[in-house]
């Protein structure tokens, strides 16, 4: 950002505090490097597309007959849902836990997920799971069970099943492949 053409300008993004804090926070460690600016600041770059995008689907408005995710995130409930996944997918929870988060039953819940999104909050989870099990399996040489637990599963079997099932080959061999 030191090296940017003298005629960049920056703009206060009007209305959105947090994409503006993430831009502050970026400014700031490139600005006064110290102990672990080379570790923070190759992850901050990542998140502003995220909030970018976030900021854009929040200003748009949302057409009658939308369907998919963009519907089913028009939803408090379900983003309250996909909201206590993300934060944390490795938590042991019933799925009945989530609904209360939602505020709602479970069977309503998994309605409002199912019907714009074409998949209830419990496979959702899974992929979830099944991702971040996958990108730890990749990204270390920690033993299978370990990554299975730190991903959420309960045992190694359940992980070589759901991961088979969705990838087509066994966790080792993932591994192994990348």
């Amino acid at each position: 950002m030191r090296d940017r053409p003298a005629d960049t300008t920056w703009r206060q993004p009007n209305g959105h505090p947090e994409l503006h804090a993430a831009v502050q926070l970026l400014a700031g460690e490139v600005g006064n490097p110290r102990l672990g600016t080379g570790s923070t600041v190759p992850a901050l770059p990542d998140a502003l597309p995220m909030y970018a995008l976030l900021i854009w689907f929040a200003e748009q408005p949302t057409p009658v007959g939308t369907t998919g995710w963009a519907a089913a995130l028009d939803d408090p409930a379900v983003t309250a849902t996909l909201d206590a996944v993300h934060r944390n997918p490795a938590a042991p929870r019933a799925m009945a836990e989530l609904a209360v988060e939602a505020g709602l039953s479970w069977a309503a819940v998994t309605r409002r997920c199912s019907s714009p999104a074409g998949q209830p909050p419990a496979g959702y989870l899974g992929l979830v799971m099944n991702g971040n099990f996958s990108r730890l399996l990749r990204a270390t040489a920690t033993p299978l069970k370990s990554v299975a637990a730190h991903a959420g599963y309960a045992s190694e079997s359940a992980v070589a099943s759901a991961f088979k099932r969705a990838h087509g080959l066994a966790p080792g061999a993932h591994r192994r492949s990348g």
